[in-house]
């Protein structure tokens, strides 16, 4: 692809390659072309969008690997911008500097080779947008002499007058690192646990007209192999990192069935389920002797729909059995997709998989359901199996509308709303900082105001 061409791709998770050597950010860009403040800046210091739609992977000889999940980028967001910086000299002196973009069963769907570079400090490299209810990826290799700050000020980032812009450097011989082959990600290989890119992905209520087909699917096969693990970046860690990554798992179908779905990592896992049906639903595993195990969902509930967190067992294949009067989807999706608590008021319905990783903080909770409320906790910190969850303490298990305030300790921690048959909300309040080093679970969340400017100045954390 040449400069300023343009190509469709498809919607999925793409894996975008960056070569040679360049420090990598992405922008995440509304209508008007800006972004809506320092959270939609993906960089080294936060490496994951508070939407869990782009993260940055790691980097490998020289190679940024990122992910941009499209179904999962906000609605508001129409352009993803992916930039490359130089520290040292400018992008002229970077060789075989490149854009590439892969499908999740390696194939790659678009390539930029950036050929005309100057002596500017900063590049917008390429961009994905949204056209035609789809998304196309661009050529862009736009430079900025006055590097970042330059780039960073033309799409809505607030530069602070004590953040001097990157003074322009005489440009310095550049010594890439060996050119990495342009091929497809590394499969991942179950035996080995891996930490997974954090990230949240909000939880997404059943859109109108929702109704799977009248017949069950034939057998779906297994999810594709996931991304390799994310690398140490040295501005920073992810804020999770507890648990295997992997591409989500969707069946549809109507009515009593048993779900099985191979080849996924050995662990806990979030199942999403939603029923359109005014009848029983009810969610068991299947216990290697095709028994029922402890019982995951239990409801009369209408139009049922929650996340509950279940365990795959060692061999990698999960099976679940599902009584159902209508037509339903169920998602099965790694820990790390869990919604995130914050102190911003989440407003949801049923029961849930929730993260927590700040510090001590209180957990005030209004559930304005008829039925059971049961909270579990399961708390990381210095828990290093990924193929195991701790023993879960529980907090609540009361019947009917209630106000809880329960105090949380230090993240990470899972919190687990085992049964909540009707609406709720939630949000941290009295927060406090980390009191001592992440151990095990995750680190802290560096995704703040200070961290952005840092990346402006180009400085290490």
């Amino acid at each position: 692809m040449i400069k300023g061409g343009n190509a469709f791709v498809p919607t999925v998770p793409l894996r975008i390659a960056v070569r040679n050597g360049v420090d990598v950010a992405v922008l995440l860009l509304t209508e008007q072309g800006r972004v809506r403040g320092d959270a939609d800046i993906v960089f080294h210091g936060a490496p994951v969008h508070p939407s869990g739609a782009v993260r940055l992977l790691g980097e490998e000889s020289g190679t940024v690997w990122l992910e941009a999940g499209l179904t999962a980028v906000e609605g508001e967001i129409v352009r993803v911008l992916v930039v490359g910086s130089t520290e040292t000299g400018a992008m002229r002196d970077v060789h075989g500097l490149s854009v590439e973009a892969f499908a999740p069963d390696g194939t790659s769907v678009a390539r930029y080779e950036v050929t005309d570079a100057g002596g500017e400090t900063a590049m917008v490299l390429a961009e994905l947008y949204r056209r035609a209810g789809g998304w196309k990826f661009r050529a862009v290799g736009q430079g900025y002499v006055n590097g970042l700050a330059g780039l960073a000020t033309d799409h809505g980032v607030e530069v602070a007058e004590n953040a001097p812009a990157q003074a322009e450097a005489a440009p310095i011989p550049f010594q890439p690192p060996p050119a990495a082959p342009s091929q497809a990600p590394a499969p991942y290989q179950p035996q080995a646990p891996v930490p997974p890119p954090q990230g949240p992905v909000p939880y997404q209520p059943p859109a109108p007209g929702f109704a799977p087909p009248s017949a069950p699917p034939p057998t779906v096969a297994a999810p594709p192999s996931p991304p390799p693990p994310p690398q140490p970046q040295p501005g920073g860690a992810p804020d999770w990192t507890y648990g295997s990554v992997f591409e989500p798992y969707v069946q549809t179908g109507r009515d009593n069935d048993v779900i099985t779905v191979n080849g996924l990592p050995p662990g806990p896992v979030v199942v999403d389920l939603q029923v359109q049906g005014d009848g029983y639903t009810g969610l068991w595993p299947l216990t290697r002797f095709n028994k029922e195990g402890d019982s995951l969902v239990n409801s009369t509930e209408d139009n049922f729909r929650g996340r509950v967190l279940t365990q795959v067992p060692g061999n990698g294949r999960l099976r679940l059995q599902l009584k159902a009067d209508g037509p339903w989807r169920i998602e099965v999706l790694p820990l790390a997709a869990a919604t995130r608590l914050t102190e911003e008021e989440l407003e949801c319905r049923g029961p849930d998989v929730l993260l927590h990783t700040g510090g001590i903080a209180d957990l005030a909770l209004r559930y304005r359901g008829d039925d059971n409320l049961i909270i579990n906790l399961y708390e990381l910190a210095g828990h290093d199996d990924p193929a195991a969850l701790p023993t879960d303490e529980n907090v609540v298990n009361e019947i009917g509308r209630r106000r809880e305030t329960v105090p949380l300790p230090e993240g990470p921690l899972i919190v687990h709303l085992e049964m909540a048959d009707g609406p709720w909300r939630a949000r941290l309040v009295d927060v406090q900082p980390h009191s001592r080093p992440r151990v095990g679970g995750g680190q802290a969340n560096v995704t703040d105001i200070s961290a952005a400017q840092g990346w402006l100045r180009r400085g290490r954390r």
